[in-house]
């Protein structure tokens, strides 16, 4: 059931901005803010080594081009565009409460389908209400995101402990130019490794997420991003591109609007079989990985 905000309460996005954003992250990009309830939050998950998925919006302010995670409108009442809308599930907090003390413990992704630390968690901040319930019980917690939000919940993880939790970043490019165009709501690249930097000199465990690897645009940077992130990540996650959940179009409108000559390569190593740019890439990943003795794995 969705209750619409009064017009007086309406979000400020520049007040709700985290550290790392600046304006131009934000050109074009009007979400439009529900708060909504939920009758679980702790989800059975069926991604590999995942027990339970946690997911406190719906929708993301990030808006990356390439998010399959659009689906989850069609649960929703919007007709907005993906990335121009976010839901909270303003009762997520207690849910998890109720549920957390009552299964079958095991590993948790924070999140799945959103960014817990997307913009509108510095006004309503569920994901640490959230955190702060299940740091009472025997979770493991993976954090994924890519907001210096989350810098804000590093005493937090510490309580937790790194034996029960870990802070993941999702970076796939050392490129802005690349980022403004396929995640044109998301902080800065040097702000997410700025705070990889942080939390690792806290004490907290880290790892990075290189996903999606981009044809052609992530091979250009990856051996330089790996060098930047060496010192501060325990291990490397790694996916593909996957087309799936109608993301092909807003793809072909960052391709099309900066990257044009890619396009048709793009085409043609998508739907006709050319995945050599794949298996290269992937191959100096493990190299290099393998040569620094960073643990790697590939989805």
């Amino acid at each position: 059931m969705i209750s619409k905000p009064d017009e007086d309460s309406a979000p400020n996005p520049s007040a709700d901005r985290p550290a790392g954003h600046t304006p131009g992250d934000f050109e074009g990009l009007h979400p439009s803010e529900h708060p909504v309830t939920c009758r679980s939050i702790l989800t059975r998950s069926g991604i590999s080594g995942i027990d339970y998925t946690v997911n406190p919006y719906v929708g993301c302010m990030h808006g990356c081009v390439y998010c399959y995670a659009r689906f989850m409108a069609r649960h929703t009442t919007h007709g907005e565009e993906w990335g121009r809308f976010c839901d909270a599930k303003v009762n997520a907090p207690d849910v998890c409460r109720q549920q957390a003390s009552r299964i079958r413990k095991g590993r948790i992704s924070l999140s799945s389908v959103t960014d817990p630390y997307q913009p509108l968690e510095a006004k309503y901040e569920l994901t640490r209400r959230i955190l702060e319930e299940l740091a009472r019980h025997d979770f493991f917690i993976s954090v994924l995101t890519k907001s210096p939000l989350v810098l804000r919940d590093a005493s937090l993880f510490r309580h937790i402990g790194n034996d029960r939790c870990e802070v993941g970043f999702s970076i796939n490019t050392l490129d802005e130019n690349v980022r403004r165009h396929f995640e044109p709501g998301a902080p800065s690249i040097r702000s997410r490794i700025d705070a990889l930097e942080t939390l690792r000199g806290s004490g907290i465990r880290t790892w990075i997420f290189i996903a999606p690897v981009l044809p052609l645009l992530t091979s250009d940077s990856v051996i330089g991003l790996l060098k930047r992130v060496r010192p501060f990540v325990s291990e490397v996650l790694v996916d593909r591109l996957n087309i799936k959940c109608g993301n092909w179009k807003p793809i072909t409108g960052a391709l099309e609007k900066g990257f044009p000559s890619l396009l048709p390569q793009w085409k043609c190593m998508l739907f006709s079989g050319g995945e050599e740019p794949f298996r290269e890439i992937t191959g100096r990943i493990e190299d290099f990985c393998s040569d620094s003795g960073m643990p790697v794995r590939f989805c």
